[in-house]
């Protein structure tokens, strides 16, 4: 092989290489954003479940809340605020 049809074939690899790596980046992404989009609404609901009565929704015994509520503080606040706040369309297409 001569010079120039190394140097090209090279080029291609590269191009093959990046293309591949390209592609798997973005389906990596989605699915990234995909678990953690499923890790949120799996916190929001376990925090529902057991501080339910924060919001007025007994579901609960208080002693089993009460047992949780040292690991749960951090995040009542946002949980709180995300659940109370409105609501419209646009929220379900992002």
């Amino acid at each position: 092989m001569t010079e120039q049809e190394e140097k090209r074939e090279g080029v291609l690899k590269r191009a093959l290489r990046a293309t591949r790596e390209v592609v798997y980046g973005m389906a990596a992404h989605d699915t990234a954003r995909f678990a953690l989009k499923t890790r949120g609404s799996m916190e929001h609901l376990f925090i529902l479940i057991t501080m339910g009565d924060l919001l007025g929704v007994p579901i609960l015994p208080p002693y089993y809340s009460l047992r949780i509520l040292p690991y749960v503080v951090p995040q009542v606040a946002t949980w709180k605020r995300r659940m109370l706040r409105e609501k419209d369309l646009t929220d379900a297409l992002a």
